[in-house]
C-alpha cells in the first residue's frame, strides 16, 4: 500500500516537473523601448499624465520563436527600466512618483503595468516594480497604449527625454 502512495507522489512529482520544463521551452521575452519627453515648467506635486500608442513587435518575436499569437498563454511584464536620455547629466532626483498603465490601442481595457512612488535617486536609470497582471491582449495586438502618471517634486527647467525599456515574458502553449 504505500509503495502504490510514494509511487503516485513521484508521478505527480514528475508531471509537475516536466509541465514546468516545457514551460520553460516554450519561454521567451519581447523587448520593447519608447521615449517620452517630460515638457520644462509643470508645477511640483501635481500628477501630470503622459500617453504614447508602442507599436508591437511581437508577430516577428513570435515567428522567430516558431510560435504565433493564438499560441501564446501567458505574458507578463518582467522589467520595466526607465533611462533619461536627454539632458545626459540629469538625473531622477526631480521625480515623486510614475505610475505606468497599458490599455488597448482605443485607450479601453486600462491596468496598471509598473510603478515607483516615493522615488529618491540621483542615478539617470530606475527600474519600476511590475504588476503580476496578464498582458496577453495587448502584446498580441499591433499596438497597445501606454499612459504614465508622473508627479514631480522639484521644477523641472528643461525638457526631459526618458526611454522606457520593457522587457515581457512570454509563454507559448506547444501544442
Amino acid at each position: 500500500m504505500k509503495t502504490k502512495k510514494y509511487l503516485t507522489v513521484a508521478i505527480f512529482g514528475l508531471l509537475a516537473l516536466s509541465c514546468s520544463v516545457i514551460d520553460n521551452l516554450f519561454t521567451f521575452s519581447v523587448d520593447n523601448e519608447t521615449s517620452v519627453t517630460i515638457p520644462a515648467g509643470f508645477p511640483v506635486n501635481i500628477p501630470f499624465e503622459l500617453s504614447r500608442e508602442i507599436p508591437s513587435n511581437s508577430s516577428t518575436v513570435f515567428e522567430n520563436n516558431k510560435t504565433k499569437a493564438e499560441l501564446v498563454k501567458d505574458v507578463r511584464l518582467k522589467e520595466m527600466k526607465l533611462t533619461i536620455t536627454d539632458p545626459t547629466d540629469k538625473s531622477f532626483s526631480f521625480l515623486k512618483s510614475i505610475h505606468m498603465y497599458i490599455s488597448a490601442s482605443d485607450g479601453s481595457d486600462e491596468i496598471e503595468l509598473a510603478f515607483l512612488d516615493d522615488i529618491n535617486s540621483t542615478s539617470n536609470t530606475i527600474n519600476l516594480t511590475c504588476t503580476p497582471e496578464k498582458l496577453d491582449k495587448y502584446i498580441k495586438a499591433s499596438s497597445f497604449k501606454l499612459r504614465a502618471k508622473v508627479v514631480t517634486k522639484e521644477t523641472i527647467t528643461q525638457n526631459v527625454t526618458i526611454k522606457a525599456s520593457m522587457k515581457f515574458q512570454v509563454t507559448a502553449d506547444p501544442f
